[in-house]
């Protein structure tokens, strides 16, 4: 960290405490990335000393019946809770209506809650920015816009709406509306901000601040283990039945986004190779197809599990000799796969099965820490299996070089601290103008 950035902190504890809104449907307890990562930076403003409040779903993601409490505090967060989903998964129809119930109840609540210093609003459901513009509107709260996924363009390049027809026009027109409403907007990566500036949004508006993964949470690989050592401490090894066996993991959502078809072949290619497991942990839309194919082609090498609470991310992620990040052709910049920083965290190779032009390739390159497969070369995803199972050293040498990236330069710590600088700055400028306003009106 540099001096600049030590003298900002430190004029920042001595600065008025902000009032911070974080909107998104997703939020703690649910493990989903989004919620994550939305916890991760309420816990950290909230500790030092900004009052945050959070206003999310009752429903928890891939869970029906879930029936979270209305209203909560956790750990100096104010929690709001509003509306439940009915369909939970389903169809475009069923999904854009729990997203339409949800969005109505979020700025209901949002306009009952005092007058907020700022609000932050991610991605899920699309369009929730709409309540930050709002509310800028209304109450002239700072908004500044945390990009997770790009809409309408995930599901046009996934070919759920036509590119070009009128649901696309729309739809692209309410959230460059957005955008350009906006006091900030916050990218995941240089190929997100790529498109964002494409949209007719100005680069000096747009703040990059990638995703993040806490090194103290998975702080078992701090210390290099042997590969040996490292499989028989791990809690999941025993309960799932891996035992020894060369692990190929693959833990987060199953989205739009994600490449299957490559992996599934893989799979299918090593159908036979009892030495191995791959590990499928997590949900969403994409993961049917995988059950779907393990199931019709008998395959009895692969084990999956639903989600699993965050306090068992640090043996979770440890349990893979190699991780698997997928992205399909031409979502780059349009998605941003958080679970890459995880990996990074359990010091494990990353092997991305995805465009070479994508921001995790990039940095799978600078850093060395894994490989870039090209979407559909099953055959070079085996031969890369096949490399790191039989070298050991190689496994250990990647994954401290991911380790040592993580701690330096993608660390919950670091990000948050930017995400703190931005918010005040963002009150602290605004509060300037509208000095400067009122004394040229007298």
């Amino acid at each position: 960290m540099s001096s600049d950035d030590v003298d900002k902190q430190d004029q920042m504890k001595h600065s008025r405490s902000l009032k911070i809104l974080i909107i998104n449907q997703s939020f703690w307890p649910d493990v989903v990335a989004t919620a994550q990562q939305a916890h991760d930076l309420a816990l950290y403003l909230a500790r030092e000393g900004d009052s945050v409040s959070v206003v999310a779903s009752r429903s928890l993601y891939g869970k029906p019946g879930a029936n979270l409490p209305a209203n909560e505090c956790l750990e100096g967060i104010n929690i709001f809770r509003v509306s439940r989903n009915i369909f939970q998964k389903g169809g475009l129809l069923t999904r854009s209506i729990d997203y339409l119930r949800f969005s109505a109840a979020c700025l209901w609540r949002c306009l009952t809650l005092p007058r907020q210093d700022i609000v932050i609003c991610l991605t899920t459901p699309p369009f929730i920015a709409l309540v930050g513009v709002i509310l800028r509107w209304v109450r002239g709260t700072r908004f500044i816009f945390w990009e997770m996924d790009l809409y309408p363009d995930s599901t046009v390049q996934a070919g759920i709406i036509p590119r070009g027809g009128i649901v696309h026009r729309i739809l692209n027109a309410v959230d460059v509306m957005c955008l350009r409403r906006a006091d900030k907007v916050v990218v995941l990566g240089s190929c997100m901000r790529k498109r964002i500036v494409a949209k007719g949004i100005s680069d000096s508006k747009i703040i990059t601040i990638h995703p993040w993964s806490d090194p103290h949470e998975i702080n078992d690989v701090a210390v290099p283990q042997s590969i040996q050592s490292k499989r028989e401490s791990n809690r999941f090894r025993a309960e799932w039945g891996i035992g020894n066996r060369f692990v190929i993991q693959y833990s987060g959502n199953f989205g739009i986004g994600h490449d299957v078809q490559t992996i599934t072949q893989a799979m299918l290619d090593l159908k036979n190779n009892d030495s191995i497991r791959w590990v499928i942990v997590g949900d969403g839309i994409m993961k049917p197809n995988i059950v779907s194919f393990v199931k019709d082609h008998g395959l009895q090498n692969v084990v999956i599990q639903p989600y699993q609470p965050r306090s068992f991310l640090g043996p979770l992620l440890s349990l893979g000799d190699m991780h698997l990040i997928l992205m399909l052709p031409g979502f780059e910049g349009i998605i941003l796969p958080s679970k890459f920083y995880g990996v990074l965290a359990a010091a494990c190779p990353a092997v991305f099965v995805g465009p070479s032009d994508s921001e995790v390739a990039k940095v799978i390159r600078e850093v060395d820490c894994g490989f870039v497969i090209s979407n559909g070369d099953n055959k070079r995803l085996v031969e890369v299996i096949q490399q790191l199972q039989s070298n050991p050293k190689q496994i250990s040498e990647l994954g401290q070089r991911g380790r040592q990236a993580l701690e330096q330069h993608y660390s919950m710590q670091q990000a948050c601290m930017t995400w703190r600088t931005l918010l005040h700055d963002c009150v602290v400028s605004q509060s300037v103008l509208d000095d400067t306003a009122r004394n040229l009106k007298l």
